[in-house]
């Protein structure tokens, strides 16, 4: 039966009657006192147990949490980052707000990340950190990569953004690096409209963070000792995150039958590559993405089109961050990070809602490959 654009949604959140009753709570007793922030503390500290970690602050979003991580760990003018050519440009943007420069790396075919190889090609004398992102839920080659940053005594920050649930080798995404990062946005599996999280194991980046994420003062006082950021989240958010943290195990679950139902009904497409999983990775798929192989001449722009018609929803895969026109490199690392602008040109993203079932991505398939044919 065909389903109407409204069924088939790019993205969208499952809520129940639990996080309804946690924000009816704070509607009713989470402004002022001891509750204001009742939520904040109790979806931080379980979150951090969630990762693994020690240490969980709530932020306004992703990109702030990654922010406060660099700053936390002092990188500055004259300190070069490397981070993937592909990832949204939240990943990075932290970088620029701290006057450091932004190295953009490859990344791998086989997994769209970041490897040990891609990583070591772009350092310098100025390297200081790594931001290696899971994108699509996909997850890096942690060990080599850690092991590198060992031997050039870099900071690694994980950004999780994407990979809520995500294992490599039974640890959790949010255990690697010196920080991990993750976004609740609206289109998260994992959602409170807006907001994120830093985890850690470090106390002394944890209480640096802390001190930045509120105007650089101390919690109650107005004796403000650096200008600092303005990053606090509030209860409303923390309580839809806290409901969405107890039922987190089903919120993936269903994700990752949204991948398999795609690629059960996609299985007679020949050159095809989805989300990528081994027998030590998990992915948790927070978007059904699929890249198509050489033998498919079909433009994204054209799929997109015939789908439209069809009123089905699809949507690109990231761009080549040197490619945009916010860092005005006039494609000069087109050849540098070939992977990077390969997989974009050819990559995907599937519609990926949590309301979607099973007939829904059958009709979408069918839809789908035909187009291609």
């Amino acid at each position: 039966m065909k389903k109407s654009l409204n069924k088939i949604e790019m993205a969208g959140p499952w809520f129940s009657e639990l996080e309804k009753k946690y924000v009816n709570d704070v509607l009713e007793n989470g402004w002022y006192g001891k509750n204001a922030y009742k939520y904040c503390h109790l979806f931080e500290d379980n979150f951090a147990k969630h990762c693994n970690r020690k240490f969980a602050l709530m932020t306004t979003n992703c990109t702030s949490a990654i922010h406060l991580g660099l700053a936390a760990k002092n990188i500055s003018e004259n300190d070069e980052v490397i981070v993937p050519d592909c990832t949204w440009i939240g990943s990075c943007a932290g970088v620029i707000y701290q006057n450091a420069k932004i190295v953009f790396a490859d990344i791998e075919q086989s997994n769209w990340c970041l490897s040990a190889k891609t990583i070591e090609e772009k350092i310098t004398k100025k390297t200081k950190a790594i931001i290696v992102v899971n994108l699509y839920g996909n997850m890096a080659e942690w060990d080599d990569i850690k092991k590198l940053a060992k031997r050039y005594n870099l900071t690694i920050f994980e950004d999780a953004a994407e990979s809520i649930g995500s294992t490599y080798k039974n640890i959790p995404s949010g255990k690697f690096g010196d920080a991990s990062f993750f976004s609740f946005h609206r289109t998260k599996t994992l959602c409170t409209g807006e907001g994120g999280m830093l985890v850690t194991d470090d106390k002394k980046l944890f209480e640096r963070a802390k001190f930045l994420r509120d105007h650089g003062r101390k919690p109650g006082s107005y004796f403000t000792e650096e200008v600092a950021f303005k990053y606090m989240p509030f209860n409303v958010q923390a309580a839809m995150g806290y409901g969405q943290l107890k039922r987190i195990k089903e919120l993936v679950e269903k994700k990752r039958k949204i991948l398999f139902y795609y690629k059960k009904y996609l299985k007679n497409l020949n050159d095809i590559q989805f989300n990528y999983e081994n027998n030590y990775i998990k992915n948790s798929a927070w978007c059904s993405t699929l890249v198509l192989g050489k033998s498919y001449k079909i433009k994204f722009d054209e799929i997109k089109s015939k789908l439209e018609k069809k009123k089905l929803p699809v949507r690109n895969f990231f761009f080549p961050l040197s490619s945009l026109p916010a860092f005005n490199l006039k494609s000069k690392y087109k050849l540098l990070n070939p992977n990077a602008y390969d997989i974009s040109k050819k990559g995907i993203n599937l519609p990926s809602a949590l309301s979607l079932e099973e007939d829904d991505i059958k009709y979408f398939c069918e839809q789908f490959t035909k187009i291609l044919y």
